[in-house]
C-alpha cells in the first residue's frame, strides 16, 4: 500500500510525530488510561502505542478505535475490557521506557503498535527491532500466559527504498520470532481516503477509527477465547 501512497504516509509520520508536542502531559494520559476496573472480572486488552491507538482529535477518547474492539465485545458477550494506554508522539524508545510502569497492571492480550515516529526520524531498523523486542520481552516475562498482537506501520520510499523494505519488515519479523497474531498495516482501507480523516488529512475520523477498529477486532478476536 505504501507504495501507492508514499505522500500520505511521509506526511502520516510528520503529524504522528508532532502530535507529541500537542498533547499536555502524556504521563496523565497513561495514567488515566491505565486505572483498573476493580469492579469487573473481565480479563484486560491492552492497547500499547503512539496518537493513533490514543485518538488523537477525536472528540473524546471513546471514539477510538480500541473502543470500537471494545464495543465488539460487548456485543459478542466476551468477558474482557479494553485498555488504551496509547501516548501521543510516542517513540518506540519512549514505549520501551514506560512498559514496566504499564505492566503493574495485569494484562491477559497485549496489543503493541508503536514504530511509526521511530520512522520518521529514520532511527536505524536495528534499534526500533530491539526496542519493540523489549517491550515485547517485558509482557512475556511479566504475563507469560498473555496473547500477542503486532499492529504493523509502513514509511514512504521516499525515505529509501531499502529502508522503507527493512522498517515494513519489522513487523511481520517480529511477530513471526515471538508468535504473535499479526497485522500488517493498522491503518487499510483508511489511509489515503479523505473522507475516513480528519483535517490534517493523516488521523482517522470517528468513522475512519471504526473501520480501524472493525479490522483490528478481526486480527485479535481469535485470541479472545470464550466466556468465563
Amino acid at each position: 500500500m505504501y507504495t501507492r501512497k508514499p505522500i500520505y504516509l511521509a506526511l502520516l509520520l510528520l503529524v504522528l510525530s508532532a502530535c507529541g508536542s500537542k498533547q499536555s502531559s502524556t504521563t496523565d494520559t497513561a495514567a488515566a488510561a491505565t486505572k483498573p476496573d476493580s469492579a469487573s472480572s473481565a480479563k484486560t486488552v491492552l492497547f500499547f502505542g503512539d496518537s493513533l491507538t490514543a485518538g488523537y482529535g477525536l472528540d473524546d477518547q471513546s471514539q477510538a478505535f480500541p473502543a470500537v474492539v471494545q464495543n465488539k465485545i460487548d456485543s459478542a458477550k466476551l468477558p474482557y475490557h479494553v485498555v488504551n494506554a496509547g501516548v501521543s508522539g510516542e517513540t518506540s524508545a519512549g514505549g520501551r521506557g514506560r512498559i514496566n510502569w504499564i505492566l503493574k497492571q495485569k494484562v491477559d492480550v497485549f496489543v503493541l503498535e508503536l514504530g511509526a515516529n521511530d520512522g520518521l526520524r529514520g532511527i536505524p531498523v536495528s534499534e526500533t527491532t530491539a526496542n519493540l523486542q523489549a517491550i515485547i520481552d517485558a509482557v512475556k516475562a511479566k504475563y507469560p500466559q498473555a496473547k500477542l498482537v503486532m499492529l504493523g506501520m509502513q514509511v514512504p520510499p521516499n525515505m529509501g527504498n531499502v529502508y522503507a523494505y527493512s522498517f515494513k519488515a519489522i513487523f511481520p519479523e517480529l511477530a513471526s520470532k515471538n508468535k504473535m497474531t499479526l497485522m500488517p498495516f493498522l491503518l487499510k482501507d483508511v489511509a489515503g481516503n479523505p473522507k475516513l480523516n480528519q483535517k490534517d488529512g493523516i488521523h482517522p475520523t470517528a468513522e475512519g477509527a471504526k473501520i480501524v477498529g472493525d479490522n483490528v477486532w478481526k486480527a485479535l478476536h481469535g485470541e479472545l477465547p470464550g466466556k468465563n
